[in-house]
């Protein structure tokens, strides 16, 4: 088992199988060594977390659903490079919140999958970001992210 696999581990994560692509693009993408990782939605084996934040889920449980990103996020990794020890770091994540009309705390939901980067890959998980207030998200889920990977 890799470092960072040991890392989850520790922390209570499990990784799932990737999910596959909903539509007509592909789960990931290189470009040299950059590794382009399409969006991946707040959902896990119970069905995840759905709904608009502030108005059918409150800020906690939209933080869980942006960890339950990240999750996919570095399940994706795990298929694209096998060993995730292999990440160099993670460069930028864009998280996209389907938030309330009277909801403005989008950057503190996206928090739930910053903090799980940098619990899994260390000093390597820092990253930049956006954080982005949409009306709606594919098939109701909270939150989607989508991450640019440096890898080996």
């Amino acid at each position: 088992m890799s470092e960072v696999e040991n890392r989850l581990y520790a922390l209570g994560v499990t990784l799932p199988q990737p999910m596959s692509p909903v539509g007509s693009y592909v789960p990931f993408n290189w470009a040299g060594s950059l590794l382009h990782i399409s969006g991946q939605v707040s959902i896990d084996e119970t069905g995840g977390i759905k709904g608009v934040v502030g108005v059918d889920i409150d800020i906690e449980q939209a933080q869980a659903a942006a960890a339950m990103c990240a999750v996919n996020l570095i399940a994706q990794m795990r298929a694209a490079v096998g060993d995730l020890d292999r990440v160099k770091r993670i460069i930028k994540l864009t998280g996209f919140i389907q938030a309330g009309p009277d909801f403005y705390d989008i950057p503190k939901v996206l928090n739930g999958c910053s903090d799980l980067m940098v619990e899994a890959f260390g000093n390597a998980g820092r990253h930049a970001r956006s954080a982005v207030g949409v009306y709606r998200l594919p098939l109701n889920f909270a939150v989607e992210v989508d991450a640019i990977v440096e890898a080996l």
